[in-house]
């Protein structure tokens, strides 16, 4: 019964393989009916020991790695809830960085900034609704995730303070089941940060032919790298965080995901950022499915910005039997700069690759906006550029010899 109930567990929130259509049904709502045997429900909380009300972690000091979980045996965690005091921009939850790691590994399996991994981008708080991820009210400070995380010989939770000051409160609650076996086929959860600000091309961000003739990519070299994994399993999701410092749209790069080392083409080629992202003509509006959606948007000229959007592979998950490379274009061809941050989430068996070393907090700390100023400074040099006319309007073409009409 108890292995019945995790495999389950498991298919109700992810869809596991080999889960036919009516077992995933009967592992939903349907399967809350089922009166098990063999399953304890645990959870570790930050609830104050004395039987008072001072219910959290209180001046947890810059730079302090701390345990909040750590249990023996077989289980699989089911909820986590968190909130932090202060919250933005007093403190940044892009540097309290979250690791994680199962049944006794000395590498974790999840490593992230707090914020970004339950979808919260750069230094801000609002409000998030996915089906494995959210941020809720007051302003996206209830930090929630849904994440199936099986382990069989342990699991071990611990933050770092890497804010450069005290967090004055960490509350929590780690809700899981203790069962007696974990069954062999459960993968393991896995959660990995990366961040990038890309380089545009040599003759310039040429997005849309504004600039010329436009390139072509036909091997994926320079893409962005969402995920670079090893072993097999099945990708469920990614949040994705960009900042783009023009009103150009950001969205033409390609998603190319490469499986089981697969030369270019790859088996999984799209059309485009806000088609990966099951969107559609240059969205700014926010708008959340549980599935996916635009959490956060820019209020600025265009494009520019911060923008959030978010896909998980609940139905769909991206198989891979030997290793699974994620890549997006910045832009066609890789033609624009942009901030990018993303928290990719899989499952796998075997030992992990190693992640790469975890940007410090000058590499994460997020662009300055970019805001009038900048933009007549920039107006300044392309008058300057059109023969410094004194009528110049901004969408002339060619030099005035500064009577101010092309």
């Amino acid at each position: 019964m108890t292995k019945h109930f995790a495999i389950g567990l498991l298919a109700a929130c992810l869809a596991v393989p080999g889960s036919a259509q009516g077992q995933a049904a009967e592992g939903t709502l349907m399967d809350l009916v089922r009166i098990r045997d063999g399953v304890r429900s645990k959870r570790v909380s930050s609830f104050d020991r004395t039987g008072g009300n001072n219910d959290r972690f209180e001046r947890i000091p810059d730079g302090e790695r701390r345990t909040i979980f750590e249990v023996e045996g077989a289980g699989i965690i089911n909820h986590i809830w968190i909130t932090i005091a202060p919250p933005p921009p007093a403190l940044s939850r892009n540097d309290i960085i979250l690791r994680m790691y199962w049944d006794g590994k000395e590498l974790p399996s999840v490593e992230a900034p707090i914020g970004p991994f339950f979808g919260q981008g750069w230094d801000e708080s609002y409000n998030y609704a996915s089906l494995p991820l959210a941020a809720g009210p007051v302003d996206g400070r209830g930090l929630v995730s849904y994440f199936v995380m099986p382990f069989a010989e342990g699991a071990r939770i611990e933050i770092e303070n890497d804010s450069g000051r005290t967090i004055d409160a960490f509350y929590y609650y780690i809700d899981y089941v203790e069962i007696d076996a974990l069954p062999e086929d459960m993968g393991r959860f896995h959660a990995w940060y990366s961040h990038e600000l890309t380089e545009a091309l040599p003759e310039g961000e040429n997005e849309w032919s504004i600039l010329g003739p436009q390139g072509k990519n036909t091997t994926g070299e320079g893409n962005y790298l969402v995920a670079d994994i090893e072993g097999k399993g099945h990708f469920v999701g990614v949040n994705y965080f960009v900042h783009s410092p023009s009103p150009m749209w950001y969205g033409e790069g390609d998603d190319m995901i490469f499986i089981d080392g697969e030369a270019w083409p790859p088996s999984l080629h799209g059309t485009g950022t806000e088609d990966y992202f099951n969107t559609s003509w240059c969205p700014d509006t926010l708008f959340a499915h549980p599935y996916y959606g635009y959490a956060r948007v820019n209020d600025d000229l265009g494009w520019l910005g911060r923008t959030h959007v978010y896909r998980f592979h609940i139905t769909d998950p991206l198989y891979f039997d030997e290793s699974l490379r994620f890549t997006i274009e910045h832009g066609h061809n890789n033609n624009l700069t942009l901030a990018l941050a993303t928290v990719a989430y899989w499952y796998q068996t075997g030992p992990a690759k190693p992640f790469p070393a975890l940007p410090d907090r000058a590499e994460r700390s997020p662009m300055p906006m970019i805001g009038p100023v900048e933009i007549h400074r920039w107006r300044q040099e392309w008058r300057k550029s059109m023969g410094n006319g004194l009528r110049l309007w901004g969408n002339e073409t060619r030099p005035s010899g500064g009577g101010g009409r092309p």
